[in-house]
């Protein structure tokens, strides 16, 4: 299970069933003392296995209770040394402490990040270990349960639903469990003086997490998110999760990002004038690809961005922007001028977050689309969320999957042979 992508990160000996974190984190000082009891199943018998752990010192390891014959710490990886005998289930507590810091990397500084006042975890793809230990891989998802001390005039954020909250002394432990299967990459904790405003009940509880002086913008901006929600339930199938919250931190960000039942945006993404909303939609469709279904390795990412980029396609056109057939053409024409070496199916590592691959994999849906008709395209999505709901998957088995929705197999497979498999942009389709 270790991802040519990332290939410092992750473990094939186990699969994680469960995380249970217990955090204390001193904002000022940023310093995070963390235990984590760790449920894992061995695929194989192990004599040594690792986590995945960045920049936080270990101080104490058991092995279902007891010592381990050895651990040590080196290049951001925890090794155990104890017997665990072939499909067997064993549990590890870890404790750990430091000051945690975003981790470099080829995409950027990801994982814990402190803010002017609080604390952002942005993991994809591979910074969940600068914050807890882990099996820091896509294809293993896990049940969590969060708990985090802090500061008590700040709230917490963190995956799944809030299942108490304690005040001792100065002092506020907030508790999370998060029940839906979820990857390490999209766990995350979102601490900051923030104020909550509910955006909707139905279909989905909404919410939004965000600064008190841009309250008022907020509800501007994001008025239409319970709208995007009825057309994605129409098209995607039933929202995945218990609801949804968004997040805005009260410091600019680059770009906004995802995570299980979370979308997180910056300050400069809230103008009160809907400047952002297509960034809303995207974050929005993320929850059912990319979140419900998660890709079983990287090379799979454009399930995730091409999906999330076509939905902001949808909106556009349910909205009374741009048709989804002038966002292509549109789409198109700029990819025609750009360099022709990206490979959908297989991107790379280095091309993973590229924009042509969002705006190539959205096309890619719309081709299809006008291949397969309206009903049946959306039938496909529905099924495709439907039958993968909270598991992970890969770009073979959704082509098998259109395959049963197609009149015509060989011009299915010829489809997705020049969109996926092919370096050169394919010509769009003649409008019949």
């Amino acid at each position: 299970m270790v991802d040519p992508y990332v290939p410092t990160h992750g473990n094939a000996g186990y699969k994680v069933e469960s995380y249970d974190l217990e955090l204390d984190y001193r904002v000022n000082s940023n310093r995070l003392n963390g235990k984590a009891t760790i449920t894992a199943v061995a695929g194989q018998a192990l004599s040594r296995f690792s986590f995945d752990l960045s920049g936080l010192r270990v101080s104490k390891v058991t092995v279902n209770g007891r010592r381990p014959q050895r651990y040590t710490q080196r290049s951001g990886k925890l090794y155990i040394t104890a017997n665990i005998a072939d499909g067997s289930e064993f549990s590890v507590d870890i404790q750990y402490g430091g000051n945690p810091k975003p981790e470099d990397s080829p995409w950027g500084e990801l994982g814990w990040e402190e803010l002017t006042e609080g604390v952002i975890v942005a993991s994809q793809p591979s910074g969940a270990a600068t914050w807890f230990p882990c099996n820091d891989h896509p294809g293993d998802k896990a049940h969590y349960r969060i708990a985090i001390t802090t500061d008590s005039p700040y709230r917490v954020i963190a995956n799944g639903r809030l299942v108490s909250r304690r005040v001792k002394a100065s002092r506020t432990t907030w508790v999370f469990d998060q029940a839906a299967p979820m990857a390490t990459y999209l766990a995350t904790v979102q601490i900051g003086p923030y104020d909550e405003v509910q955006l909707a009940t139905s279909p989905v509880t909404i919410r939004g997490v965000l600064p008190g002086r841009q309250v008022r913008e907020f509800r501007h901006d994001f008025a239409r998110q319970q709208d995007m929600m009825k057309l994605f339930c129409r098209q995607f199938g039933p929202y995945p999760f218990g609801g949804y919250t968004v997040v805005v931190t009260d410091d600019p960000l680059e770009i906004p990002l995802e995570a299980q039942g979370i979308s997180v945006f910056g300050s400069n993404h809230v103008d009160g004038r809907n400047g952002s909303e297509r960034l809303v939609a995207h974050e929005l469709a993320h929850q059912w690809f990319g979140n419900s279904l998660t890709p079983s390795s990287w090379q799979h990412i454009w399930l995730n961005e091409g999906f999330a980029c076509y939905a902001e396609w949808l909106w556009s056109e349910e909205s009374g922007g741009l048709s989804a057939d002038q966002q292509v053409s549109k789409a198109h024409s700029r990819l025609k001028g750009l360099p022709q070496d990206l490979l959908l199916a297989d991107p790379g590592p280095e091309l993973m977050f590229d924009d042509r691959l969002y705006k190539r994999g959205a096309i890619t849906l719309h081709v299809l689309r006008k291949h397969l008709g309206d009903e049946a395209f959306f039938n496909l999505l529905r099924t495709w969320t439907r039958t993968h709901r909270h598991g992970s998957v890969t770009t073979a088995e959704f082509i098998a999957l259109a395959a049963t929705f197609s009149p015509d197999e060989d011009a299915l497979g010829r489809l997705f042979g020049a969109w996926l498999d092919s370096y050169e942009l394919p010509p769009l389709p003649r409008k019949r």
